[in-house]
């Protein structure tokens, strides 16, 4: 099969961001289930910053309370567009970025 273009939707959030009582990274990974999209991956980081500057930092000492997570979702085009308005009603801040991606199955 030859390789289909797709896109990389990637979505910067902290761990301690929540929606409807659940981890915003989990919602956002059933809702991407729920249309069917293609597959999503959800990644815990150990050191970031985001729109604030504020240092967010996993230590064996001082566990941070809001370590950065990005869940990175690939599809077709049509289907992260359609997606895209219900992903911004989930999140109350956070970034979101979209690349082109060359899937090969």
């Amino acid at each position: 099969m030859p390789p289909e273009d797709s896109v990389l939707l990637r979505i910067f959030i902290g761990d301690s961001d929540r929606y409807q009582r659940l981890p915003l990274f989990e919602a956002i990974v059933l809702k991407a289930r729920e249309f069917r999209l293609e597959g999503a991956t959800v990644l815990h980081g150990i050191l970031g910053f985001g729109a604030s500057s504020r240092i967010h930092q996993s230590t064996a000492l001082i566990l941070s309370s809001d370590l950065p997570v990005v869940v990175e979702i690939v599809d077709r085009a049509d289907k992260i567009d359609a997606f895209l308005p219900v992903l911004e009603q989930m999140m109350i801040s956070g970034l979101i970025t979209m690349e082109k991606a060359r899937v090969i199955k």
